[in-house]
């Protein structure tokens, strides 16, 4: 939580981590969009995510889902797709996050929150779920995968000591969330851009990172410094 608010922070958004399900009526009908994140799922929490979704949908606000670790229990898998049946705008995971989702199964092989798949395993599967969902569907990984079902994007950028740093994958799905915020009729496109200009951040950020500690410090620094121009000229982006 403390590097999604960081990392939200440092790209000029306003974050708030609401819980309590008493405050879901007051702070939702404000946002600009709506992170729904099952890292640390209970079944306390479980109704407060699903009233804000709902009240994120009666206020036509955007909202995103980060399944973490969907195949990992029975418990967190029924709570994804649950919350999957409402309509989120995007949906980021890794890939084999995503597969579970496809699949509505949970995985023998999970290792939790680490994907056992590389992102161009789940190609098909990200495009099936976005088809069945109408969500967008973004899968993490060497190659970060967008599709809307029809289309689909790879974005290249993107450092491996990312996986040695906790929430990194939560930090880029609340980017997402914030990117979309500011046209939510252009999604996909909000999607790509927040996935790249992740990646662009920790390259910017691993040269002059030690480990995955300064990484992390670097990273936010990084997100923060960014110009147009740096964006444009290092982005990486193509059709698949």
């Amino acid at each position: 939580m403390d590097l999604v608010a960081n990392v939200l922070l440092a790209a000029g958004a306003s974050p708030a981590m609401i819980h309590s399900i008493e405050e879901i009526p007051d702070f939702t009908p404000k946002a600009h969009a709506l992170y729904i994140n099952v890292g640390t799922l209970t079944p306390d929490w479980l109704p407060a995510m699903k009233l804000a979704v709902q009240v994120a949908n009666e206020n036509k606000k955007p909202w995103v889902l980060d399944p973490v670790a969907a195949g990992a229990s029975g418990f967190r898998l029924k709570a994804c797709l649950e919350l999957l049946r409402t309509n989120p705008t995007v949906v980021r995971g890794n890939a084999s996050e995503i597969m579970a989702l496809f699949k509505g199964s949970e995985d023998s092989n999970s290792k939790g929150v680490d994907s056992i798949h590389e992102s161009t395993d789940a190609v098909e599967a990200a495009k099936s779920l976005a088809q069945i969902s109408g969500s967008i569907v973004a899968v993490s990984g060497a190659v970060d995968i967008v599709t809307d079902g029809q289309r689909v994007v790879g974005a290249k950028n993107g450092v491996s000591m990312l996986q040695k740093i906790t929430a990194t994958g939560c930090s880029v799905t609340a980017l997402i969330a914030a990117f979309v915020a500011i046209d939510p009729s252009r999604a996909f496109e909000a999607t790509v851009s927040a996935l790249s200009m992740f990646g662009v951040a920790s390259e910017i950020g691993m040269d002059m990172a030690k480990g995955p500690a300064s990484l992390r410090m670097h990273l936010i620094d990084s997100l923060y410094g960014l110009d147009q121009a740096t964006v444009l000229h290092r982005v990486n982006i193509s059709v698949i």
